[in-house]
């Protein structure tokens, strides 16, 4: 009952006030708004709307809420008694609505805040439909239609992984902070001419967490995710790999706020030398201009590159980042946190701190092998539970891959 007149009160108040936008409506409530061109004013909530929060039935035995029986709208016959009738029942919803709370915020005694409701909401921009919406507007050019296909695009509610899940340390953390803070205080780095933020470079070994990473941090910051692989872009007509390279930034730009992520960023980024092809030249140009021509300040785009050999880039291209995070195989302190949060959710017996010790050298995706390794076994004897010879022998078949992988 509360939450069906929740959401026809908040349509009635986000219709009489235009100063209210799209991010003031909860998600749950405005993912039932979305249609071919986003969210339209008026909202009108329909039966079939309605439905999908709870009886109709029973919120129209309430006197202040009626349906249309022409067109199956339900409307409030007297706003007034809506108002006061919610405020007496749920003065908790109001405090995180921020529709409600920007009506009620002078409202009696009620201690509502309509900054604080904003804050605690979630962006249009992280719902699914949303984002939809965008690629469908892409997906009308040609051009932009094409490179859909070359790089993938993560809604914020299709990440997996939780930061809190990811082990970082102090210094990877840090700088998730700032980017976190930029994105927040974007008209004030504008105004004081500080735009040329935003650019991270990620370098590391495989399985050290460097795409993990990006991929939680669009979670976290409730933003899209564009991810691509540059030999995914490079052309075998080489004079295409430039034009290729402009659509990946454009198509960024027309999703933003968003994260592009650029993955292989060597495989075009590498060292110019006089011997090689023009072709090549210009498409290393051509990522450069991109990369000066795009911050998050003004864009609204937060631009992630990653590289397995930081050796094999062109001098020009480090000066393009403002932050250079290293992710190298994780130390003492960063396995014990990977094997605790991965081993958190399991039942077993074993001991920790002799996994750490056994593991220096491992990456983070080689300690999830481990454990992976030691589920299935135990799967394979009918328990899920795994003991601690589970994991000892797996990490000895992750060594022993190891040494297979060195000895070629």
């Amino acid at each position: 009952m509360l939450k069906m007149v929740e959401l026809v009160l908040t349509a009635e108040i986000y219709n009489r006030f235009n100063e209210l936008n799209e991010d003031d409506i909860p998600k749950d409530i405005r993912k039932l708004f979305y249609g071919k061109n986003g969210i339209s004013r008026p909202l009108v909530v329909k039966a079939e709307v309605a439905r999908k929060f709870g009886s109709i039935e029973e919120i129209l035995k309430l006197p202040f809420i009626d349906m249309n029986s022409f067109t199956k709208q339900l409307v409030i016959t007297s706003f007034d008694a809506a108002v006061k009738w919610f405020a007496s029942k749920a003065a908790g919803a109001i405090r995180i609505n921020p529709v409600l709370a920007y009506f009620y915020q002078n409202y009696n005694s009620l201690n509502v805040s309509y900054e604080e409701a904003k804050k605690r909401n979630k962006p249009r921009h992280s719902d699914r439909e949303w984002l939809e919406g965008i690629i469908t507007e892409l997906e009308k050019n040609p051009d932009t239609a094409e490179m859909l296909g070359l790089v993938r695009i993560y809604s914020p509610e299709e990440i997996k992984v939780d930061f809190c899940d990811v082990a970082l340390n102090d210094e990877q953390i840090e700088e998730v902070r700032k980017i976190e803070v930029a994105i927040k205080e974007r008209e004030y780095l504008k105004r004081i001419g500080l735009t040329d933020v935003g650019k991270l470079l990620f370098i590391g070994p495989p399985g050290t967490g460097k795409t993990t990473t990006a991929r939680a941090l669009s979670r976290k910051l409730c933003i899209p995710l564009v991810e691509v692989k540059l030999s995914m872009v490079t052309s075998q007509y080489l004079g295409e790999t430039s034009k290729n390279i402009e659509k990946v930034f454009e198509i960024a730009k027309r999703l933003n706020p968003c994260i592009l992520f650029i993955d292989e960023f060597d495989y075009v980024a590498k060292t110019r030398t006089s011997d090689e092809h023009a072709a090549v030249k210009r498409a290393v140009n051509t990522l450069l201009k991109s990369i000066d021509e795009i911050n998050l300040v003004e864009d609204g785009v937060v631009l992630i590159a990653a590289t397995n050999h930081p050796s094999l880039l062109d001098p020009a291209v480090w000066r393009r980042f403002d932050k250079i995070v290293e992710f190298p195989e994780p130390p003492e302190n960063v396995r014990r946190r990977i094997f605790r949060l991965i081993l958190s959710k399991i039942d077993g017996d074993y001991d920790i701190e002799e996994l750490v010790a056994m593991t220096s050298g491992f990456t983070g995706a080689e300690i999830k092998l481990i454990v992976r390794e030691a589920v299935l076994k135990a799967l394979l004897r009918g328990e899920k539970s795994i003991k601690m010879q589970d994991l000892l022998d797996a990490v000895g078949e992750i060594k022993d891959r190891l040494c297979l992988k060195t000895s070629y």
